[in-house]
């Protein structure tokens, strides 16, 4: 390891920037118009103030490069929590360089949280920009790792503040005793056009998601997400806005928070080898990668295209429950599965029924997963306040586990509604 001498964290204070909440690459929006205004959340660092690096570096004039492979670590202080877009001024120095940035390098999970994705820089005569949008960042120290991947020069790195962290003012706590069903929340999904806003949020953003994924997700955007007869239309489009892909996730955050309930919706899912569907919760303490899993997830349906069956939609449903002591990158998270017929063609109800003892899921009221180890706060915590989120992700580390259908151009998730209950007598 060669340590370099630390010469202090430059913060630069952005003057006066875009705003970029309609998340649209290049600016392009359907709705809503961009405004300009001060902002003091951005900022830059400075190449050669690194803490330590890996590889061999060499550098001058605010340059840093490595003819291999090697990383550069900065302290930096986050001046607000929220999303951001993440800048990189580079040159590739072969046909396979890359670049991608570590956040949380010295967490005491020893997890690797990749906040950009893997960038391909490529091998260039001049410098060029590249960016990440939506990458999450909480407002404090940060250690972060900027990764240079088979020969990169690179220039300059800044961030853009693109949307403030979200405090979700509303939390609905629903009864579990009774024995009749009320709803207490809904969305229909019943019009033409947009979204409705006052329930659900855009994520926004192309930095991988933390599964390395594929989409970019806009904002607002009626060719990704829409109400259509009286359902709400999911539609992933390839080779979109200078994207691999473009589609949509739905959050209430900042919106309606829940705790407890029976959650369902009715949706049809798409087949093909390469999208991964989900109706998902998420707890409304997260933050950034670092909030993950603690802040606890219910997945009421995911499902994925290569397990689909192209010709009939015969397919298989996933639920599952991540937390602190179980989750998918410990590869022990309880996950039930079962088989469901025509999931593409024919519209199947997922639910969960969420308790302060347990979790069940089922399809078509059929229970096939059950979470109920509330022995402590790492197993449960859901105890908590939690987030809907429907979204359709293409690729990533399961949608595009054994590739992607490359004839495939378009996808869609269809929603006839979804709806929240509690009992009552």
């Amino acid at each position: 390891m060669i340590h370099l001498k630390k010469i202090g964290f430059l913060l630069l204070f952005g003057a006066s920037v875009a705003a970029c909440d309609t998340g649209m690459p290049d600016q392009e929006e359907e709705n809503g118009k961009e405004t300009s205004l001060g902002n003091p959340n951005d900022f830059s660092i400075d190449v050669n103030d690194t803490i330590s690096s890996e590889g061999e570096i060499s550098g001058s004039d605010s340059v840093l490069s490595t003819a291999k492979s090697g990383w550069l670590e900065y302290s930096i202080d986050v001046p607000n929590s929220g999303r951001y877009r993440i800048s990189v001024q580079a040159k590739g120095l072969t046909d396979s360089s890359q670049i991608w940035i570590e956040d949380h390098v010295h967490n005491p999970d020893d997890r690797t949280y990749n906040i950009t994705s893997n960038v391909t820089v490529g091998q260039t005569e001049n410098a060029q920009t590249f960016t990440r949008d939506g990458s999450p960042l909480r407002q404090g120290d940060h250690d972060i790792r900027v990764h240079l991947v088979n020969g990169v020069e690179i220039h300059a790195l800044d961030f853009e503040l693109m949307r403030k962290h979200e405090v979700t003012p509303t939390t609905l706590t629903q009864n579990m005793e009774g024995e009749n069903w009320e709803i207490v929340w809904s969305d229909e999904f019943d019009g033409e056009g947009s979204v409705d806003t006052s329930k659900w949020t855009f994520d926004v953003g192309n930095w991988g998601w933390g599964n390395g994924e594929l989409q970019y997700y806009t904002v607002n955007r009626l060719k990704n997400a829409r109400r259509e007869d009286g359902n709400l239309i999911i539609e992933a489009h390839k080779n979109d806005m200078d994207n691999p892909w473009t589609s949509a996730r739905l959050t209430t955050r900042g919106k309606t928070a829940f705790l407890y309930g029976k959650i369902e919706f009715r949706a049809k899912v798409p087949a093909e080898k390469g999208n991964w569907a989900a109706g998902w919760t998420l707890g409304d303490d997260y933050v950034d990668e670092l909030s993950w899993p603690y802040c606890g997830e219910i997945d009421i349906l995911e499902s994925v295209g290569y397990q689909m069956d192209n010709e009939t939609g015969d397919g298989i449903a996933h639920a599952s429950a991540h937390c602190g002591a179980y989750y998918f990158k410990l590869g022990n998270q309880p996950t039930g599965t079962t088989e469901v017929s025509n999931m593409n063609n024919e519209f199947h109800t997922y639910a969960v029924v969420w308790t302060p003892d347990y979790i069940k899921a089922y399809v078509d009221d059929k229970e096939y997963f059950i979470y109920d180890d509330t022995s402590s706060e790492l197993s449960w915590p859901f105890d908590q306040s939690q987030n809907l989120i429907l979204n359709l992700t293409m690729g990533g580390g399961w949608g595009g586990a054994i590739g992607m259908d490359d004839s495939v151009e378009k996808q869609q998730m269809v929603i006839d509604y979804v709806r929240v209950y509690q009992k009552t007598n």
